[in-house]
């Protein structure tokens, strides 16, 4: 189902038989070196039925990312449920071959813009390693503003933290 639709992409809701190409992007190493570690199967299996009921229950979700032009599944761009006082979290990771051609910002502006039209939520934070200039970048531009760093105990790891409030 169609979520959002942009000039390059939809955004649409995840779903079970999405396994194969979530592994291509939750369970890379390389996409996921700045969000913890890869999953495996069970785990992005257990990740996508979450998603799926976080999807019934709050009215938000990740949502899977598809080139218009040609089909392809290219990434994946949501809102993971709150966390530091905001009411959802911006996330977006993309499949490696489709870097550095605007994808995350298209997408993660698209995000923004449909959960503040939807008045689901009031404040909408994004977490980012340091070391993660891209994925800034994307937030700058979106109007994020930096809060501070928070610890992650369950990365073991300091992240970045941006909000953007929506009213």
């Amino acid at each position: 189902m169609t979520i959002i639709e942009t000039n390059r992409l939809i955004l649409r809701l995840l779903e079970l038989n999405d396994l194969d190409e979530m592994l291509k992007i939750w369970g890379n190493a390389e996409v996921m070196k700045y969000c913890g570690s890869a999953g495996t199967r069970e785990e992005e299996m257990k990740s996508i039925q979450f998603y799926i009921n976080m999807q019934k229950n709050k009215g938000f979700s990740p949502y899977v990312v598809v080139l218009k032009e040609s089909g392809d599944v290219a990434g994946v761009c949501g809102f993971n449920p709150p966390d530091n006082g905001c009411d959802a979290e911006l996330m977006y990771h993309f499949k490696v071959k489709y870097w550095g051609n605007g994808y995350a910002t298209e997408a993660a502006r698209a995000c923004v813009e449909y959960i503040a039209k939807s008045r689901i939520i009031n404040v909408l934070g994004a977490s980012i390693e340091p070391e993660n200039i891209s994925s800034e970048k994307v937030l700058l531009k979106l109007g994020f503003r930096y809060i501070g760093e928070k610890w992650s105990e369950a990365a073991n790891q300091k992240y970045l933290y941006y909000n953007k409030s929506l009213r």
